[in-house]
């Protein structure tokens, strides 16, 4: 029981002491990025889709 005691009490101390946290800036600035990359990776995936899509369609139009 002693160790798990210690265990939360260091992690407590970590989470408080030792991890920096972003600024409110900062973790608006990031999470822009990570929206942006999202729509940006998200069309990439749906043109890629769509294209795969149309050859196929006029492939199987020929058989």
């Amino acid at each position: 029981m002693n160790k798990l005691r210690n265990y939360f009490r260091e992690s407590y101390h970590e989470l408080v002491h030792k991890v920096s946290w972003p600024t409110w800036q900062e973790l608006q600035s990031s999470t822009m990025v990570v929206l942006i990359a999202t729509v940006v990776i998200t069309l990439v995936v749906w043109g890629m889709d769509a294209l795969s899509n149309l050859v196929l369609t006029q492939y199987y139009k020929m058989f």
